[in-house]
């Protein structure tokens, strides 16, 4: 495993991030880990996320796009952090994008915020995590009817490895129904290798129970 990538596993643990325990997702599934990159809370730790998020959009886009999107509300400071880290990093210089919740009809009309999109642009979609598949659903139409637009990829910081609506990873749906490129910073199997029975400050993240109940849930809701 790169080393970039178990940096990255160990900034979500130091952050608070990434959890193990009793959760539910946003699909309703019950889950013993959770990834909440609203624990992202210092300018610091932004700084830090948006040059991991840009080295994987880098090593796997390259930087020839124009728009980086992110669905509000969490996908905001992503874009932001991402595009920043972009231009720091390679030099490129990207529009950052997000929604609003709700259509603004004064001012700064519109249902966008930051960049807007125009026709021929190529976009990247920068989201926290997938575990369904649910959010690209609502993400999709609002780039889409900007213009003519196409749809590079998405990027997410965890891919939860699980299945979306059917058999299959919810990013592995989303490239065959969208025919949309996706990647992750890491993936949870990196995250399992990395902290499984390992100290990290002291401390055992990943213990013999909690990979037993990693475990059962894959068995019920891993991808094929």
């Amino acid at each position: 495993m790169e080393q970039y990538k178990e940096r990255f596993i160990e900034f979500m643990v130091d952050c608070n991030v990434l959890k193990f325990g009793d959760f539910v997702t946003k699909s309703g599934r019950k889950t013993p880990f959770f990834i909440n990159t609203g624990f992202y809370r210092t300018g610091l730790q932004l700084n830090k996320l948006g040059e991991y998020y840009a080295k994987a959009i880098n090593d796997r886009y390259g930087t020839d796009f124009d728009i980086l999107f992110g669905p509000a509300y969490k996908g905001i400071p992503l874009s932001v952090a991402a595009s920043i880290a972009l231009d720091r990093l390679y030099g490129a210089e990207i529009g950052y994008c997000s929604n609003r919740k709700e259509i603004k009809d004064h001012g700064d009309k519109g249902i966008l915020l930051g960049s807007p999109i125009n026709d021929g642009d190529k976009v990247v979609i920068i989201e926290d995590v997938t575990t369904a598949g649910t959010s690209i659903e609502e993400t999709l139409p609002i780039i889409m009817a900007q213009g003519n637009v196409d749809i590079v990829g998405m990027v997410v910081s965890v891919d939860r490895m699980e299945r979306g609506q059917g058999s299959k990873s919810a990013l592995c749906e989303i490239h065959e129904k969208y025919g949309i490129e996706t990647t992750a910073i890491v993936t949870m199997a990196e995250v399992i290798e990395h902290l499984y029975n390992r100290p990290y400050k002291g401390e055992i993240i990943i213990n013999d129970t909690i990979k037993a109940a990693i475990d059962a849930y894959y068995a019920q809701y891993g991808a094929e």
